[in-house]
């Protein structure tokens, strides 16, 4: 080889991109006054496209391999540009090269809270964050419809706009799913697929597929989430009795004022729980207890037991003693017996029948006057 041909070798064009920033989406091959020699030798590497560009119009595009710029191989750009001098001399053309490998851990996240109805809260307002993925699918479609002319076009530029999308398309998403808020949580792998679904065909009008949405966290107001807390802590104690005894125990047996200061402090906490609790369970049980009727109040007055014929009868009211005494039924002498009482005693000894027996005879009319 001579040397004037191993110099005409090492001015050989060579066209490649080796990209150095993981965020540059499309890169335009930098020369100046866009001047490529016949016969340059174009490289594309795997995860990368490469689209000829000439006056405004795509002329091709190459896939994954190496290339020789002739009119053999680019027919399309040989007819766009139609030398007079053929095809041997430099050419102008702009080569612009597509990054396909996808762009991951980009974030999202709602700007205000989503108002939701919630079966257990009635109404809550939820943020929620995460990230997503993507990659270009039509480089064609993409360079038309976002990258222009840009010469270097990188994720964050259009990272906006996607975002705003997935927001926009998750809170309509999220409204409609009807999902009680304490069960996102377990349902953040089925909600990111869901969500993915229906809001990737949007992304293909720009070229763009949407390879994954992932759910990372949905939160609460912090006075929500305070009052869960109460909530679950009153759960975590079970047993209110084994708790204070462990926390009077704690005490006891602190040795020191901070110890004991702290045990005194969790063992009111835990009277306060209990008084609480009780009063809870004593108004529920007072709610539930079915109404029970009034019992009629006690008949007035004593009940006797009389020895009527040897016999012993009663409890007789007051009122059925009267009506004894007055039919003689009951005389001075007859045994009487009231609750309480030691033994049986006549009548006549007991102040009340003394009463009732000096009122009956008083009563009586005096006896016929016999004719003579």
């Amino acid at each position: 080889m001579s040397l004037w041909d191993k110099m005409l070798g090492e001015l050989v064009d060579i066209i490649e991109w080796t990209e150095d920033d993981p965020d540059t989406m499309v890169y335009r091959f930098d020369r100046l006054g866009n001047e490529i020699k016949y016969g340059a030798k174009l490289t594309v590497r795997e995860s990368q496209v490469a689209i000829f560009v000439n006056e405004g119009q795509i002329a091709d595009v190459l896939t994954p391999g190496m290339y020789e710029l002739e009119t053999q191989n680019i027919p399309i750009l040989s007819t766009l540009q139609g030398w007079k001098y053929g095809f041997e001399s430099p050419f102008k053309a702009e080569v612009y090269f597509f990054n396909m490998r996808q762009f991951t851990d980009l974030k999202w996240g709602t700007k205000n809270p989503i108002m939701l109805r919630d079966k257990e809260f009635s109404m809550v307002r939820v943020r929620t964050f995460g990230s997503y993925s993507i990659r270009i699918n039509d480089p064609e479609k993409f360079m038309k419809e976002i990258v222009g002319t840009d010469d270097h076009f990188t994720v964050t530029e259009i990272s906006n706009q996607l975002r705003d999308i997935i927001v926009s398309r998750y809170s309509s998403i999220l409204g409609k799913s009807n999902i009680p808020v304490l069960d996102i949580a377990g349902n953040y792998d089925q909600l990111g697929k869901f969500v993915t679904e229906r809001i990737a065909p949007e992304f293909d009008d720009y070229g763009i597929k949407l390879t994954k949405i992932l759910i990372e966290n949905v939160s609460l107001p912090s006075a929500v989430e305070e009052a869960l807390d109460k909530r679950t802590s009153m759960g975590m104690i079970g047993d209110l009795d084994q708790y204070l005894k462990y926390n009077a125990a704690e005490s006891l047996s602190s040795e020191n004022g901070s110890s004991s200061s702290t045990a005194g402090t969790a063992m009111e906490m835990g009277i306060g729980l209990a008084v609480g609790q009780q009063m809870s369970n004593a108004l529920q049980q007072q709610q539930s207890a079915p109404v029970a009727h009034a019992a009629p109040p006690p008949v007035p007055g004593d009940r006797w037991h009389v020895v009527l014929n040897d016999e012993p009868t009663g409890p007789h009211p007051i009122s059925t003693i009267k009506e004894m005494i007055k039919e003689r039924v009951i005389s001075a002498e007859t045994l009487v017996w009231l609750s309480g009482m030691p033994e049986w005693i006549p009548a006549a000894d007991n102040s009340t029948f003394k009463l009732l027996l000096q009122q009956a005879n008083d009563n009586q009319p005096p006896p016929v006057p016999r004719k003579n």
